[in-house]
């Protein structure tokens, strides 16, 4: 997948936490280095505050969730909307020149 000439914006890729299952281990948060969850004392979980640090297609903080709690999008979907962007500023540089 070429994502890297996309703007990291325009990629939905980030987990999302079942605030239901997560039982507040901390097993993501002190795994990832991006800065993409921040701790929620209220709530004794993890959230996700910089979705855009993180790295597409990284589904670590996913794999070390003992209670399956992480997700992410659809590899597929994510894979559809980087060939669209390309499609879409292929036709713009065509009109362009």
């Amino acid at each position: 997948m070429a994502a890297k000439a996309i703007p990291r914006e325009k990629i939905p890729w980030y987990p999302t936490i079942d605030e239901e299952k997560c039982i507040g281990c901390g097993e993501c948060f002190d795994f990832c280095g991006n800065g993409v969850f921040e701790w929620d004392d209220e709530n004794n979980q993890p959230k996700v505050v910089k979705p855009f640090n993180c790295v597409v297609s990284c589904t670590a903080c996913k794999n070390l969730c003992s209670q399956e709690a992480i997700s992410f999008p659809n590899l597929q979907e994510i894979r559809e909307i980087v060939k669209k962007y390309h499609q879409e500023n292929r036709e713009e540089i065509s009109e362009e020149g």
